[in-house]
């Protein structure tokens, strides 16, 4: 996943409680994260941008010019094929209340935590 928080020309940022959802038809990583965020009742603004030029030149400017989708938009952070989780971790950071009450950052795996220690930094069991 990448992010952006450079505003793009091309369109003006929607408000922090609206999840912009940027996609193609025959996508399986959009339909993925369609569902999952589906679970999670988050309401998406959908653009195709196979018929939206514009929506197509936004994901251009966050995707280093190529047309990476799924793409998502809330306020003026962008990611580039992010996950369930790294949408309701940037919506939870914002204060979002499209938050479901029950949700929780998911913690890393046994990998993570290895490397964790390897690195020097603390295992969240730790802390």
């Amino acid at each position: 996943m990448s992010e952006s928080s450079t505003p793009t020309p091309n369109a003006e940022p929607c408000t922090d409680e609206t999840v912009e959802f940027y996609w193609r038809p025959g996508c399986g990583f959009c339909i993925m994260l369609d569902r999952n965020l589906g679970r999670h009742d988050i309401p998406l603004e959908k653009h195709n941008i196979w018929d939206d030029p514009d929506a197509a030149a936004f994901v251009r400017s966050v995707a280093n010019g190529s047309e990476t989708v799924p793409t998502v938009r809330i306020g003026e952070v962008s990611l580039v094929s992010p996950s369930a989780d790294q949408v309701l971790t940037i919506l939870s950071e914002q204060g979002s209340p499209l938050v479901p009450n029950d949700w929780e950052p998911r913690q890393g795996g046994a990998i993570g935590r290895m490397i964790a220690r390897i690195l020097g930094s603390p295992d969240e069991s730790e802390v």
